[in-house]
């Protein structure tokens, strides 16, 4: 008889596992407290425009083919994946405007319109970022690292001291570019994990390898489509997925989680419990009984949250032409800013912009010669008992006024759709610590760049997967968590297994 498996939560690290292990021939029951499947992928519309509330880039597109293979199934007969170019446009206080592009030519073309000697040492830096990147094609995205001691097992001892342990991302950017606007460029890779360059380890370069040597992406209709082809295989693989249904407590006998109760009343039992709520809300919440819980909340109080984000949706009654698919406004200070965010914890007073239009490559998105913005600006994340509805207003206009100063011509006049998401609804619709975006910061002081381990330390069959978990946040890598931790589930009960024999 195979075992049965509770997942709580469908973001895409709940689905992930649970398509997985179904395919692995256990029986999966998801239990989701919104009305819809995706967890932050999630999608909003009106007034003729569509939104992706989350994601709206994605990268490595591999980690999607490889999930639905282990299900035989083909990805591309669900959803269209196409390449995005330019990838970005970023554009700078001083008027200054770089498109990043995996057209290596032109990007070098734009490089050295920067600086001669920059452009002599770019191939040397991308070089740098593949190396990292196959590094981690060893290790962080083959296995569910706990710590330092399984990284090492994976890798030489050449290949440990190749990774730069010593040295931050920020260090490598400044080592091969000597232009400020190029370094403030690099460095913002970090971004896609929500973690400062000044803390974050030099293996993280390879977010550069990722967007340039192996491309972004978008998905045709919406990012959403994701999470909707995810639910069509779940049904495929007879995965019983239960909407509006939020848990209260994982129940426990002490040793082993034994299923969950939900805020009804209701239980369902288990084998094995995954949860895609994160680690530290779990124990804090779903576990708040469980003896030791508050030791084991502060004893992963160094895998600290993320960045949050204040998210503005608007939809224009014009076109802006100078917009690419995804834009960046940078700060006039990065060092501030990203000072200003992490050591002090305060939302910066200059901060850098994205903006997503996807309507630029996908006109169903938007009405006819109109777009729609979605607009996040990083913000540090919630402290206990701290709101931003007190100050989501002066935050908006300050947003608003830096991007008509910065090109976008009356912009505020033209919005005439308008929704936005503050810290505190990412906390409340996901459960996520301080509302983060990307689960836990990586951080080489405080936690070694590692996660959250995947296996529980207080009960022996419930496992975790999501940004805070190992390989951290964004869709391929909360995808990838999923596959990861369903190996090690495998793994644990192979070895259970062998001892009962």
């Amino acid at each position: 008889m195979s075992k049965k498996v509770i997942v709580i939560g469908g973001g895409l690290g709940g689905m992930s596992a649970a398509i997985r292990l179904a395919a692995d021939g256990y029986h999966v029951q998801l239990l989701e407290k919104g009305e819809r499947l995706g967890g932050k992928l999630n999608k909003r519309s009106g007034n003729g425009f569509t939104f992706d509330t989350g994601p709206s880039i994605l990268t490595m597109p591999w980690v999607l083919e490889q999930l639905f293979a282990s299900a035989d199934r083909n990805v591309h007969d669900y959803i269209k994946i196409e390449r995005i170019e330019p990838q970005w446009r970023t554009f700078f206080e001083d008027g200054t405007t770089i498109d990043v592009t995996s057209d290596l030519p032109r990007m070098l073309e734009q490089i050295k319109s920067r600086s001669t000697k920059d452009a002599n040492g770019f191939f040397e830096y991308l070089n740098y970022c593949s190396k990292m990147y196959e590094y981690s094609l060893k290790s962080f995205y083959k296995k569910s690292l706990s710590g330092l001691n399984e990284l090492r097992a994976l890798h030489n001892l050449k290949e440990l001291i190749g990774m730069d342990p010593m040295k931050s991302m920020d260090q490598i950017t400044k080592k091969y570019f000597e232009d400020k606007h190029l370094q403030q460029l690099f460095n913002f890779m970090i971004m896609y994990i929500g973690s400062s360059p000044h803390h974050a380890p030099a293996v993280l370069s390879q977010l550069t390898h990722v967007q340039l040597g192996l491309g972004i992406y978008y998905v045709k209709g919406g990012m959403y489509k994701i999470a909707e082809a995810m639910e069509r295989l779940l049904n495929e693989l007879q995965v019983e997925f239960k909407l509006n249904q939020s848990v209260q407590q994982i129940l426990n006998d002490g040793r082993k989680a034994t299923g969950v109760r939900l805020e009804n009343g209701e239980e369902y039992h288990a084998d094995i419990v995954v949860s895609n709520l994160e680690a530290i809300p779990a124990y804090k919440n779903l576990l708040k009984d469980l003896p030791n819980s508050n030791k084991a909340q502060e004893d992963l109080s160094k895998y600290a949250p993320t960045v949050s984000g204040l998210v503005l949706l608007l939809g224009t009654n014009k076109q802006y032409e100078g917009l690419a698919h995804h834009n960046f406004f940078f700060s006039n200070d990065p060092e501030k800013e990203f000072h200003d965010i992490f050591n002090e914890g305060i939302p910066a007073m200059d901060p850098t912009i994205y903006i997503g239009a996807s309507s630029k490559s996908d006109p169903t998105q938007a009405p006819k010669r109109k777009d729609n913005l979605f607009v996040l600006t990083h913000v540090p994340p919630l402290k206990e008992g701290e709101t931003w509805e007190e100050y989501k207003d002066v935050y908006r206009g300050l947003i608003l006024d830096k991007l008509e100063r910065m090109g976008m011509k009356d912009l505020k006049k033209s919005i005439e759709f308008e929704y936005c998401f503050t810290p505190n609804d990412l906390q409340n619709l996901y459960g996520a610590n301080g509302g983060s975006i990307y689960g836990v910061v990586t951080d080489r002081k405080k936690n070694g760049g590692f996660k959250i381990p995947s296996r529980s330390k207080l009960l022996d069959n419930l496992y975790f997967v999501g940004g805070s978990t190992h390989p951290g946040g964004g869709v391929p890598m909360v995808t990838l968590s999923g596959q990861l931790t369903a190996d090690i589930i495998n793994e644990d009960i192979e070895n259970a297994q062998k001892n009962i024999g």
